[in-house]
């Protein structure tokens, strides 16, 4: 039993045409560095980690838990997926509900990447625990987060303030075939 429920972890690596979703590794660490330290990835996220606390903090490979996928389009680590279980949200509606999270690499940036990758980690999911629906927040003002969320077919539920920003927060239920 995982804290995603009865999911066995690791799953195989995740193929989609250009990508690659897997458990992180040792390889991975430089690039978890450049992803938790970039200014650009937490404009939204409360702002950038300093790197040379990330880099006394992290251990040689990076932290592995279930829902914890990197996403690398050759080998090399463009950005994070997670998808873990919604604990201490400000939204009721979100309590013990799988959570989606996604960070990129400005570098991977406009080219799809978080799509794709999203919609696999989606896609595993409701194949793993079929039925189940994934929440999403992101602040409003991140007009790429929620592009992103409306591709994906996450249904906005409310807004709210938090943070100091205006948060949206949607649910995305997998799809079943009628009968």
């Amino acid at each position: 039993m995982t804290e995603l429920g009865p999911v066995a972890w690791p799953p195989a690596p995740i193929r989609t045409e250009r990508l690659v979703l897997r458990e992180p590794g040792a390889r991975d660490r430089a690039a978890f560095i450049e992803l938790l330290a970039s200014p650009e990835v937490h404009t939204y996220l409360g702002g950038p980690r300093p790197r040379d606390e990330l880099e006394r903090e992290m251990p040689g490979a990076p932290e592995r838990w279930p829902g914890s996928f990197v996403v690398a389009p050759d080998g090399a680590m463009i950005g994070q997926i997670l998808l873990r279980r919604a604990t201490g949200h400000r939204r009721p509606a979100a309590a013990g509900k799988a959570d989606l999270g996604y960070l990129f690499l400005p570098r991977a940036w406009g080219h799809g990447y978080a799509a794709e990758a999203c919609a696999a980690a989606l896609d595993w999911f409701a194949g793993a625990l079929p039925g189940e629906p994934v929440v999403l927040t992101t602040q409003s003002a991140n007009v790429g987060s929620m592009r992103l969320a409306a591709k994906l077919g996450f249904i906005e539920v409310e807004r709210f303030e938090a943070y100091g920003a205006e948060q949206w927060f949607g649910v995305w239920s997998p799809v079943t075939p009628s009968g």
